[in-house]
């Protein structure tokens, strides 16, 4: 079976799978991570950076870095307009204007565009929000993070493992459900240190033989801070993983929907936990109700698969039994804005 889009899987070897696969998370953090990689990859430490670089340069992998979590590090929170279609393009700018909007997308509802809002701090998210209704004109929906049951965006990517069944290969890479995660929930101390790193790191770090020595060098602090800093953001949640991050879109993962459920606020939590286990849900959330805005919705579930028929199929599974209650799907239909969640100043 060969994919439309699959010109990104030439040349790839078992090799590949071992890099690809299983180091978008777990990537040694130590002075010298690429000779920890020796043994199981069976290269030198120099061809396996070389290998990584060909997927940077291929588009397969996005960065060599941290996903941040900012539900712990500051504030973040979904959220959306109703907009007009001739204010279409200039409520855009106006959201993208932001470098705390990581994300914004076009999707089927009379709430047409959906974007991810990321802070240092509630008050700096609250005042851009502000800015953001004063310059469209439109008051957000404003939907914050309650309880987090699922957020798995590691894709599987090489191998006939996954030809042969992608379920199957989701299922492996299932993590449990989260502990319920609340936006006013007190979060770890975060050091001078700590924001030192996390600003430096949060685009990636250098693709060479020993990139926290290189970033220790930018830095003014000794290898042994770095790596020690970074293991130190890991335990206390400002990073949620480590690893190579893959552009999913390029290695096929093109069909996706936001599915929104209208789950009673009792049984909220037992649902949610349920459709975070399905292996095409990568995304599952609790969300506010916000009835004066005539939304109902408080379960968000993401789904991406290879083939449009899987993204139907996990609907009707969910819907048949694990979410039996009303549902909307908003589908994509045009990217307005996808980069890092990034932070400009950690510490006020």
């Amino acid at each position: 079976m060969t994919d439309a889009n699959s010109e990104w899987r030439e040349g790839l070897e078992d090799v590949d799978a071992i890099l690809l696969d299983e180091y978008q998370c777990g990537f040694p953090v130590r002075q010298a991570p690429y000779e920890a990689l020796e043994a199981v990859t069976g290269l030198e430490a120099a061809a396996v950076l070389e290998r990584v670089r060909a997927h940077h340069e291929a588009g397969i992998v996005r960065r060599l870095g941290p996903v941040l979590d900012p539900s712990v590090i500051g504030s973040s929170t979904l959220a959306a307009l109703a907009v007009p279609e001739d204010e279409f393009a200039a409520a855009a700018e106006a959201v993208n204007g932001h470098p705390e909007v990581s994300h914004n997308y076009r999707r089927t509802h009379e709430w047409n565009m959906w974007f991810v809002l990321t802070a240092a701090s509630r008050g700096r998210r609250d005042e851009i929000l502000e800015e953001i209704a004063t310059k469209t004109g439109l008051e957000p929906l404003v939907l914050p993070k309650r309880t987090e049951y699922r957020l798995d965006l590691q894709f599987p990517v090489v191998g006939d493992r996954i030809e042969r069944g992608e379920r199957n290969r989701r299922a492996e890479l299932q993590l449990e459900p989260t502990s319920p995660v609340d936006e006013d929930d007190e979060s770890p101390e975060m050091t001078a240190r700590d924001a030192t790193i996390l600003e430096a790191i949060q685009d990636g770090v250098p693709l060479s033989l020993k990139p926290y020595t290189d970033l220790a060098d930018e830095l003014e602090l000794e290898p042994s801070a770095v790596v020690s800093g970074i293991k130190d953001c890991l335990s206390k949640g400002f990073i949620k993983r480590f690893g190579l991050i893959i552009d999913h879109h390029t290695v096929g993962f093109r069909h996706n929907c936001m599915v929104v459920w209208a789950v009673p606020e009792d049984r909220i939590d037992a649902v949610g936990e349920r459709a975070g286990r399905h292996p095409f849900v990568t995304k599952c959330y609790h969300r506010p109700r916000r009835p004066e805005q005539d939304w109902e919705y408080t379960l968000f579930t993401m789904i991406h698969a290879r083939k449009a028929g899987l993204v139907d199929q996990t609907i009707e599974e969910l819907g048949a039994d694990i979410v039996p209650h009303p549902h909307q799907r908003l589908e994509t239909v045009e990217r307005l804005k996808q980069t890092g969640t990034r932070y400009e100043r950690l510490l006020e």
